[in-house]
C-alpha cells in the first residue's frame, strides 16, 4: 500500500494546486483541515469535509486529515476519513492530558476503506499503547498516527513501541515530519520534506499466547 504524506499546508491548498499523488492513501496533518465547526459545516458556513469528500473521489484513494473539531464550543484534536467520495467518519483524541481547553473524544473505530483497514491514533494517543492494541485486536491492517509538533525524540520512540507491541504497522504524519515503523520496532521511513511516500507492507503474523495465573478456581458443586 502507498502512502503520500502532506505533512505542511492545507488540504484545500493542495486541492486547488490540481496535484494528484498516485497513492492508495493520501494523509495530511492537523493543518490539512485546520478548525471544523460542526455547527457551521451544518449551517452550510463552511465546507471542509466536504472539501475532504471530493478531493478523495478526484484523487480516487482514502483521505485521512487531521483538524480540530469544535462542537457548542468543546474543542478536540480530531482526524477525519473519507474513500472515495464518501466521508466515513471522524476519530477523536481519547487521552487528555495536563491542562488546556481540549475535550477527549468517546471511542475508537477501525475504518474499512480502499486501502486496507485504517486504525486512527490522534495526538496524544499514540504514547497510550492500549490505543493502538485496541486498533489491532480490532483487526485493522496499519496504523496512521496524526500527530502535531514532534519536538524531541519520543513521537518516534512510541511510534515504533505501538507498531512493534500491537504487531500492526504504523506511520505518522506530523507538523513537517513523516515516518514509519514495521513490526519489529524499527524505523523503516523518516522524512522532513514537505510532501513524500511510503510504500508500507502488510504483516499478519499471530502467535497463541498462554498466561500462567492463580485464582478463578470452581468448586464442584453436587447439589443441582
Amino acid at each position: 500500500m502507498r502512502i503520500h504524506f502532506v505533512t505542511e499546508g492545507t488540504l484545500r491548498a493542495y486541492r486547488a494546486g490540481g496535484r494528484a499523488a498516485a497513492c492508495d492513501l493520501l494523509a495530511f496533518g492537523f493543518e490539512g483541515l485546520g478548525e471544523v465547526d460542526y455547527g457551521r459545516e451544518l449551517a452550510g458556513e463552511t465546507s471542509k469535509l466536504e472539501d475532504l469528500a471530493l478531493l478523495s473521489r478526484e484523487a480516487g484513494c482514502t483521505v485521512v486529515s487531521g483538524c480540530v473539531t469544535v462542537t457548542c464550543g468543546l474543542r478536540s484534536r480530531s482526524a477525519a476519513v473519507a474513500d472515495k467520495g464518501r466521508i466515513l467518519g471522524v476519530t477523536d483524541m481519547l487521552y487528555v492530558d495536563g491542562e488546556g481547553d481540549w475535550k477527549g473524544g468517546a471511542h475508537l473505530k477501525v475504518y474499512e476503506t480502499g486501502a486496507g483497514k485504517l486504525g486512527l491514533c490522534v495526538g496524544e494517543d499514540l504514547f497510550r499503547p492500549s490505543v493502538a492494541s485496541a486498533l489491532s485486536l480490532c483487526d485493522a491492517d496499519f496504523l496512521i498516527s496524526i500527530f502535531g509538533a514532534a519536538e524531541d525524540s519520543v513521537p518516534q520512540l512510541m511510534l515504533r513501541a505501538c507498531a512493534f507491541c500491537a504487531g500492526v504497522p504504523a506511520c505518522m504524519c506530523a507538523a513537517g515530519i513523516a515516518q514509519a515503523a514495521d513490526t519489529h520496532g524499527e524505523i523503516r521511513f523518516r522524512s522532513a520534506r514537505r510532501e513524500c511516500t511510503f510504500d508500507v507492507a502488510a504483516e499478519r503474523a499471530y502467535r497463541l499466547t498462554s498466561v500462567r495465573s492463580r485464582g478463578f478456581s470452581r468448586r464442584v458443586r453436587a447439589d443441582f
